[in-house]
């Protein structure tokens, strides 16, 4: 049995000024766990007085998880939040019955040329919760436990690596571990998540000896250790959890386990019965196809 059972190549595309590589959901794989959408962005340049906007726009049933690698993003929401995130930190935003966010650049890094390279995935809510009240919590780099072996940096962004806890708080048991590891660095990714997968944001990889290349979600087989390796160094994300309680449908921003909760959430869009963002009074229409 080979360690790697799928390897998925992103589809790219372009979105607020910045390149997006997307994997999942794909033709191939809908879900790792409870990771339902895993967006790489960038790495890019944004010029000076250009930046990331990302206008005011719903969500139904999930949560978001945004880390960032390089650069910051300025977080608006229908709670009132309005948060700037940086490297190293987490920010994860519940939709639940329904929220509104934006996401663009702050003014800060407006002022010059900047730097954007990080991850947001989305996890599906357990059914019992797709319609909690929504919610959002930033977790600061320093907040988030780390650790170091055989030219490895690693920081838990969520879930229990062997032993490590993070404060990040999901309803369903996933794991999602951030790794910097140094030209010619190993580590071991222990079998225990019914559902993995590792991504390499740079830097080519081998898993029990069989090379990668960068940017490609390889989907591990169930109940088996590996042996990760980056040759010339990589940084790279190792995630997954118990796998969902249902099939999951997706349509735009909305994720829910009902089709017909969809077809009201886009009645509610439509008909602006959607919270709005304070401070942030542009919105994107509802799309023709998604």
């Amino acid at each position: 049995m080979h360690s790697v059972e799928l390897q998925i190549i992103p589809r790219t595309s372009d979105i607020g000024n910045l390149e997006v590589k997307r994997a999942l959901p794909s033709r191939e794989k809908r879900s790792v766990g409870s990771f339902v959408f895993w967006d790489q962005f960038g790495p890019g340049e944004l010029l000076e007085g250009v930046g990331l906007d990302v206008r005011p726009h719903p969500h139904i049933g999930l949560s978001t998880l945004s880390y960032l690698f390089a650069g910051s993003m300025q977080h608006r929401d229908s709670l009132g939040n309005d948060m700037i995130i940086g490297p190293d930190a987490v920010n994860l935003m519940t939709a639940g019955s329904g929220i509104v966010h934006s996401e663009r650049s702050d003014s800060v890094s407006r002022q010059g040329v900047s730097q954007l390279f990080g991850i947001q995935s989305w996890l599906a809510l357990p059914k019992t919760m797709e319609n909690t009240q929504p919610d959002f919590r930033h977790y600061g780099e320093g907040s988030l436990p780390t650790f170091s072996e055989s030219e490895v940096e690693g920081r838990v962004l969520l879930g229990n690596w062997l032993g490590l806890q993070s404060p990040v708080d999901f309803p369903a048991e996933s794991l999602y571990v951030d790794l910097q590891m140094q030209p010619g660095g190993r580590i071991h990714y222990p079998k225990g998540q019914v559902e993995r997968a590792i991504y390499s944001a740079n830097g080519p990889l081998e898993v029990d000896g069989v090379s990668y290349p960068a940017s490609e979600l390889l989907v591990l087989s169930p109940d088996r250790d590996v042996q990760i390796k980056a040759p010339v160094g990589a940084r790279v994300l190792c995630f997954g959890g118990e796998p969902l309680d249902g099939p999951r449908y997706l349509w735009w921003n909305f994720v829910a386990s009902d089709p017909a909760r969809i077809e009201q959430a886009k009645i509610d869009w439509v008909g602006g019965r959607f919270d709005q963002v304070p401070g942030d009074d542009e919105w994107i229409p509802l799309p023709a196809n998604s």
